[in-house]
């Protein structure tokens, strides 16, 4: 079997995102999807990496990856051309389950686990769909059902019942975003509703006054109060505090006992991350923004964070997610994994967490379990009970809708 054409797919439904396929003379077809930058990820693909995959046996994963990532860790490093390189080690694996008649997670070694619990990120079904630049909050024109970000916002104790009476007990929220973008900018959520503008930047995140602070605190007391401790609490922080800020929230947050802070600062000092996990007794979570083990290791050894956020299209693929997943496990460290993005990277993530010792969570988004995805791929995943079963089909288990390249606007791209 030889790999004869790589595709990539993008749609302005969702500017973010591209899909990404490897086609083979067998007849299979492996398929990915990545997040930011597309047309940066579709050109690494077709003019660096398809040169060097056609031709080639698509089994020889390891060796794919490790020739590809030689040559970019020696020239430009991470970003778009790691993004690219995850995608298109997701769809060799993919192929290998479907040549192997077995889910991904079997070829693996097989499941430790037959599901994976979840949680809500609280988001609506156009979060994370901006374009350029922007942290994607997605409230502009927000309506109809499953607005979970508005209602995290205005209604988190009912979000908080509702989500429950579903069988999830784990939502994900943000509320501090709103003060690191406006600070001082409002004295009810509603202020914040359609205001952010990704042209403009604030200088907040230095600080958080003792008034913002109390906004932000609302939706735990809310949630708190309609549910006691039956709900877990992630708190998202999307890197935007300095370490004197982050221990002021962190100490905040601490009678509410949040299940983790995730990504209170960004993850490019280590050092500065291990004093706030020393300043707390909040678990801290970091991060889908550190790729492939080099990056994770510095974060292990200096006992840096308490849980390991993993996000299998970002993070090098599922070769590299695998032995990420192994690291953490040397030093006592759960893993969770990140999906706020794409269906194909969903699937990815649930057969890492089914087939690692370690995986404690695998991310979703209800709205875009229910809108977003199936509008774009044949089959989803299965959650009984708050939590994702073992796919069953060979591969990923799941493809892109056949109409995918025929929509309007669609730009495919064919090496």
């Amino acid at each position: 079997m030889k790999i004869t054409r790589l595709e990539t797919i993008y749609l302005p439904d969702y500017p973010s995102i591209l899909f990404v396929a490897v086609h083979t003379d067998a007849g299979l077809t492996g398929y990915a999807d990545t997040c930011y930058m597309p047309e940066a990820v579709a050109g690494y693909i077709h003019q660096f990496a398809a040169p060097m995959l056609i031709g080639h046996d698509p089994l020889a994963i390891e060796l794919h990856w490790r020739r590809l990532y030689e040559v970019i860790a020696h020239t430009v490093g991470k970003g778009a051309e790691l993004r690219g390189l995850s995608a298109i080690d997701v769809c060799l694996w993919d192929i290998l389950g479907q040549a192997a008649g077995m889910p991904v997670w079997q070829v693996l070694g097989g499941a430790v686990r037959d599901r994976i619990r979840t949680y809500n990120t609280c988001g609506g079904p156009n979060y994370g769909r901006a374009a350029k630049g922007s942290v994607g909050y997605g409230t502009d024109g927000a309506h109809g059902k499953y607005e979970d970000l508005i209602a995290f916002m205005e209604r988190p104790g009912e979000l908080a019942q509702e989500l429950l009476a579903e069988g999830l007990t784990g939502m994900k929220l943000w509320p501090f975003d709103y003060v690191a973008h406006y600070p001082g900018g409002g004295d009810n959520w509603r202020a914040f509703r359609g205001m952010f503008d990704p042209n403009i930047r604030s200088l907040g995140g230095h600080d958080i006054t003792a008034a913002d602070m109390n906004r932000a605190l609302e939706p735990f007391r809310q949630i708190r109060k309609a549910v006691g401790d039956k709900m877990e609490i992630m708190v998202e922080g999307h890197g935007l505090w300095s370490l004197p800020a982050a221990l002021k929230i962190a100490r905040a947050l601490e009678e509410f006992s949040p299940a983790w802070l995730e990504d209170m600062m960004r993850a490019d000092d280590i050092d500065a991350l291990a004093e706030l996990r020393q300043g707390t007794t909040c678990p801290i979570l970091a991060s889908e923004y550190l790729a492939t083990r080099y990056e994770y290791k510095p974060l292990l050894e200096k006992q840096a964070a308490d849980i390991v956020m993993i996000d299998p299209t970002w993070a090098g693929g599922i070769t590299e997610c695998k032995k990420v997943c192994a690291m953490a496990e040397v030093y006592k460290r759960p893993v969770a994994m990140h999906d706020c993005t794409g269906p194909l990277t969903l699937y990815a993530g649930i057969h890492l967490a089914i087939n690692a010792t370690n995986a404690i969570y695998q991310e979703s988004v209800r709205a875009y379990m229910r809108v977003n995805y199936p509008d774009l791929v044949t089959e989803l995943p299965v959650i009984e009970n708050g939590n994702f079963l073992a796919p069953t089909k060979p591969g990923l288990g799941t493809a892109l809708l056949p109409d995918i390249r025929t929509r309007e606007g669609a730009v495919v791209r064919v090496s």
